[in-house]
Order: C-alpha cells, then sequence, then structure tokens
C-alpha cells in the first residue's frame, strides 16, 4: 500500500489521523488512561474485569481529562499466562461498544493478535497498542497498513510469562534502538503510515535497564517519531521506593514527567486525573508567557 494515498495518514507522524479528526502530538503530550478489563492485572486486581465497572471507570477518565483510552483483554504482567482471542474479544469488544456510545475519545486496543484487532477496529477502535512490536502475529501489520491506524510498537524482551527471567543487555539503549529500526522498517513495508515508539519500561528490563531508557529517550526521539512511555505504578518505582503498586503514584509522576521532559509525547497511565494535573503544570512552567496579565 501506498501510504501517501492513504487516507488516513498525514506527512507530518505528530499528526495522527484519525477517523474523528486529527490528534495533535505536537501542540502538547497527551495522556492514555489504561482500563485492564482482565481478571489479574498487576495494578488493579481485575477491579475493572466487569463491563459495567470498566465503562464507568473510562466515564471518570474522559471527565478528568484523558486524551486517549487504551482498553486491554490480556494481562502483560510478568509471569501472566495468554489467553486465547475469543477470549480476549469477549472481554474488550463489549467495552469499546460501550465507549462509542458516549465518547468520540480516541480508543487503542492493546492486543498482540490481529483477530481482536480487527474486530476491535471494526467496534470503535483508533490505535493498535502491539506490545510485541507487530512480532507475535504475522498479520499484524498487514492489518494496520490496510486500516491505515497508527501502531503502538513496544520493545519486550521474550515473552510475558517469561521476560523477567534474568533478562541482561550488553547496551540496552543501542538494542532497543536497533529493535526500533527493524520494526518500523517492517511496519513501513506493510504500508504503515503512523507510528508511535514505546521502549516498554518493565518488559523484560532490569531496573537499571528501565533507568537507562527513561534517561536516554532523546535517543529515540531522534527517531523521527513520537514516543509513548508508560511507567505507570510499574515495579521499578517499587524497587527504588519500597512502594507497592497500589502507592506509586509520586514516582509514576516523577517519571512520566522526566520522560515529557526528554521527549515523549504520550504518557500511558492509571491515575488520569493526577497525570493531566503534572503535565498542566510543567507547561505553565515551559511557557509562562502565557499566565502573564
Amino acid at each position: 500500500m501506498n501510504t501517501v494515498d492513504n487516507p488516513l495518514v498525514l506527512s507530518d507522524p505528530f499528526q495522527l489521523k484519525l477517523r474523528s479528526g486529527v490528534l495533535d502530538l505536537r501542540a502538547r503530550p497527551l495522556v492514555m488512561g489504561v482500563v485492564n478489563v482482565t481478571p489479574d492485572s498487576f495494578s488493579d486486581g481485575g477491579r475493572y474485569f466487569r463491563r459495567a465497572d470498566a465503562v464507568e471507570h473510562v466515564r471518570e477518565m474522559v471527565a478528568q481529562g484523558a486524551d486517549i483510552i487504551d482498553v486491554g483483554g490480556e494481562s502483560t504482567r510478568p509471569g501472566s499466562e495468554p489467553v486465547d482471542a475469543g477470549e480476549e474479544m469477549k472481554r474488550v469488544l463489549p467495552v469499546i461498544e460501550a465507549i462509542r456510545k458516549f465518547s468520540k475519545v480516541p480508543v487503542s486496543i492493546d492486543t498482540c493478535k490481529a483477530e481482536v484487532a480487527r474486530r476491535a477496529l471494526d467496534t470503535g477502535a483508533d490505535i493498535i497498542n502491539d506490545v510485541s512490536g507487530l512480532r507475535f502475529d504475522p498479520e499484524m501489520a498487514k492489518l494496520a497498513g490496510e486500516r491505515g491506524v497508527p501502531v503502538v510498537i513496544m520493545h519486550m524482551k521474550g515473552m510475558p510469562k517469561t521476560m523477567q527471567r534474568n533478562p541482561y543487555y550488553d547496551d540496552v539503549v543501542t538494542e532497543v534502538v536497533e529493535f526500533f529500526k527493524d520494526r518500523i522498517d517492517h511496519a513501513r513495508a506493510h504500508g504503515v503510515g503512523s507510528i508511535i515508539l514505546d521502549p516498554g519500561i518493565g518488559f523484560g528490563k532490569r531496573l537499571q535497564d528501565n533507568l537507562r531508557l527513561l534517561h536516554s529517550l532523546s535517543v529515540f526521539a531522534d527517531l523521527g517519531w513520537p514516543l509513548l512511555i508508560g511507567t505507570s505504578r510499574k515495579s521499578f518505582i517499587g524497587m527504588i521506593t519500597g512502594a507497592e503498586a497500589g502507592e506509586r503514584l509520586g514516582g509514576t509522576l516523577a517519571s512520566s514527567l522526566v520522560a515529557v521532559m526528554n521527549g515523549a509525547r504520550i504518557v500511558r497511565v492509571h491515575d488520569v486525573r493526577e497525570a493531566v494535573q503534572a503535565l498542566r503544570v510543567l507547561d505553565a512552567i515551559h511557557h509562562p508567557e502565557q499566565w502573564e496579565a
């Protein structure tokens, strides 16, 4: 597919053209709110596994200022077991359908399966968020190219079940850069015109790897595509502070703000209200002239 002829692709990779309009990643960093429609999420323990609870949570996040809603039906926490496509669709499709009845907020489908992504796009999703970086399902890149939708390409070493069993890198930044170059070429070869890069904090990474990646985000930004960072409630924060998953808001906000200062354009979080407030204050500090009388 010629991406130039694709109506859902713009020449500027920081202007994501969705069915509902253009999502501008240059104007300000955006907040992606997470809803896990799973019984075993590391962060919320299945709190939103019931459809009604998930939908109500989305309503709250939209009201709090979420720019994107990320819906997932398969846990990718360390040690998690995969679920089949049928079960995953049973979890996520009704939630996406319900969202579309009350909001035009952009929705990303967090899945590694092309079948699930296809049905989610048909139901109203706008973005594919693939933690495998288009590796696990050979049909995913083709689907994204045919539909002309943005794709989040994330780096993960190994599989969710085994990724935290002694991961090792000689140079984590260089290795992730090379991974991205390969995956970008793969996506572009299949007609994908809008790509978002996610270095995969906590996915097959040691503490020092996560810190080096966050410290070196400008290297990834130099690849020319927008960056998404998800540090929300992750274990590296607990390793540094001793805090349990539900008590890592401070670490989440600190790492998210540093990520934005180092080039990230989207932060993926569980606590939308606090992230929106933090980013607004950061923006005000960077642009004090907007607040002068």
